[in-house]
């Protein structure tokens, strides 16, 4: 079950960017003017979807927080690196980003380093 939280924290992370991510590109650019920018951010807070990926932050921490009972943080921190693995994959199927050979020998490292710490 100490897993489950670690899982929960990425799980909910990599939700709460995606969302975010995907209710943004369909908003389109920042105005121009520092203000236009303040309120069109300010107005889509109260996006159901933007909503959401701040109650998945939350749920994130507070999953985090019942990790931390569990595991010492040098042991269950590099884990929350699969985060950035999980968005490279994920943005690259629901967005069509780019993939290069930079990033996936980044991404290798990045599971080579989890591998080490364990």
């Amino acid at each position: 079950m100490a897993y489950a939280y670690i899982i929960g924290t990425i799980v909910f992370t990599v939700y709460g960017q995606l969302i975010i991510k995907w209710t943004m590109d369909k908003q389109g650019e920042l105005p121009a003017g520092l203000m236009d920018k303040f309120l069109f951010l300010v107005q889509m807070i109260w996006n159901p979807w933007i909503l959401s990926g701040f109650v998945a932050a939350f749920l994130a921490a507070l999953s985090w927080m019942a990790a931390m009972t569990k595991f010492d943080i040098s042991y269950a921190y590099p884990f929350m690196s699969l985060s950035f693995v999980l968005v490279f994959i994920l943005s690259a199927i629901f967005f069509g980003e780019p993939i290069s050979t930079q990033k996936i020998v980044g991404f290798g490292l990045i599971i080579l380093g989890i591998i080490v710490m364990r």
